[in-house]
């Protein structure tokens, strides 16, 4: 495994924790069945979305709409 610093001058344990979690990613993804996907990221989850409430417009929600002249 190579890693190359393209910018910056990091330290030694700046590297060595950079490292640390590219070897340790890697390592996961190893023991992963073939076909698997690895766990969701919060972010990237659908359901982080759909769980709050839309809120709905009321009667009188077109005089909280701002339309510029």
């Amino acid at each position: 495994m190579n890693i190359k610093v393209v910018r910056g001058n990091p330290t030694p344990e700046e590297l060595a924790a950079a490292l640390a979690v590219v070897r340790a990613r890697a390592a996961a993804a190893a023991t992963l069945p073939s076909g698997a996907e690895g766990p969701r990221d919060a972010w990237s989850d659908p359901s982080r979305i759909a769980s709050a409430r839309v809120p709905r417009p009321g009667p009188a929600s077109w005089t909280r709409t701002y339309w510029p002249a």
